[in-house]
């Protein structure tokens, strides 16, 4: 009885039922299905953190008008 052999699979498949049930496996297979998206979704966490990280700050901009800003340019001038 070789490896490769579909009896040989079948046989060990047929004890693992045995041993741990159907429910058990089906079980064990949902967890690993949760952790695999949990880990997934970590992951791509990570990557929005340093895509965030990455991008450059806003710069501060002068919000007052342009009549304000040559007022106060004509008061630097004359002090």
């Amino acid at each position: 009885m070789g490896m490769h052999s579909i009896w040989h699979w079948l046989i060990v498949l047929l004890v693992v039922v045995l041993l741990f049930g159907a429910g058990r496996i089906s079980g064990v297979m949902g967890d690993l299905g949760k952790g695999l998206k949990s880990f997934k979704k970590g992951m791509a966490d990570d990557d929005d953190d340093a895509a965030a990280a990455a991008k450059p700050k806003a710069r501060v901009t002068d919000e007052r008008s342009a009549e304000e800003r040559s007022a106060s340019a004509v008061d630097r001038d004359k002090a």
